[in-house]
């Protein structure tokens, strides 16, 4: 892609993202992501009712009359996005490519974090790390991680999640709210998953095709695995065919469910030819009746 190419797709991703955060999403991303704790900004004098425990003894001690300590609560906070940038990504049958949608929700939510002076920061990979933008703050740094998003050429085309999750784990100390972007077609995710999970505050957003769930009939069909590369003719007319495809499409989206419950995960599931407001919202929202 030519870098005037390149610019103009930033810059028409800027302008929805950056207008859905402003709308949609800052006041519902303020109060679901609270800050670390809370720091020590003032003091003032005692009224009745404050708690004594925040009376601000040096202070009293000096005017003769008691002094309380004012907390604002600490608000900023770092935010990963980890992205999956594999070669399943790259499939999409109605409105738009799984990849594009990634894109475009990371770009909100990064958008999002800098509203409320949090850092972002972004995790690129594959099998692999294929990239790390370490958390930073301010609009230069969000739109230099789109450009990545729009541009980035991934090393490998294979998924491995649970490297991705050991890296999050192992690179950021300090507790962060962790997005972990993909269609999480992978396995053996679990125990790196329940670790990352126990450290940050770590949310799925799981984007998938509707021609996923189901094979059409459409007859032989040459299929090609995104991933490997690897190629074969498939006879979609064969009922027994789709059956099975779909049988297994559902036991694989069940043990996925049941994973995310185990872990107490909160996430949200998006498709393709879907607006992803509604179900980012519908998530932010069942966090705000928790919290």
């Amino acid at each position: 892609m030519e870098t005037s190419e390149i610019l103009k797709k930033v810059r028409k991703i800027e302008i929805k993202t950056r207008g859905l955060s402003n709308q949609l999403f800052s006041g519902h991303y303020h109060s679901v992501f609270k800050g670390r704790g809370m720091a020590f900004s003032e003091v003032r004098e005692y009224q009745y009712g404050d708690d004594i425990r925040t009376i601000d003894w040096n202070v009293t001690a000096r005017f003769n009359h008691p002094f309380v300590k004012i907390f604002d609560e600490e608000r900023e906070l770092t935010v990963m996005l980890l992205v999956d940038v594999s070669g399943s990504n790259e499939f999409g049958t109605q409105k738009q490519l799984k990849e594009e949608m990634i894109t475009e929700i990371a770009a909100v939510l990064a958008f999002s974090a800098i509203q409320n002076n949090d850092k972002v920061g972004v995790i690129f990979f594959s099998d692999r790390i294929e990239k790390f933008i370490p958390p930073k703050k301010g609009t230069s740094h969000i739109l230099r991680i789109i450009r990545e998003l729009v541009d980035f050429k991934p090393q490998s085309r294979q998924t491995d999640i649970a490297e991705a999750l050991r890296f999050l784990t192992n690179a950021i100390k300090k507790r962060s709210i962790a997005f972990l972007l993909s269609d999480f077609m992978d396995e053996e995710f679990e125990d790196a998953l329940k670790i990352a999970n126990k450290k940050h505050d770590l949310i799925a957003v799981r984007v998938y095709d509707g021609r996923e769930m189901d094979l059409p009939d459409i007859g032989l069909v040459h299929f090609s695995d995104a991933e490997t590369g690897k190629s074969s003719w498939v006879d979609t007319s064969s009922k027994r065919l789709r059956k099975s495809y779909n049988d297994y499409y559902k036991k694989t989206e069940q043990s996925l469910q049941n994973l995310f419950i185990k872990t107490g995960m909160d996430v949200a599931i998006i498709r393709t030819d879907q607006d992803y407001t509604k179900p980012l919202l519908n998530m932010f929202k069942k966090r705000e009746a928790r919290y």
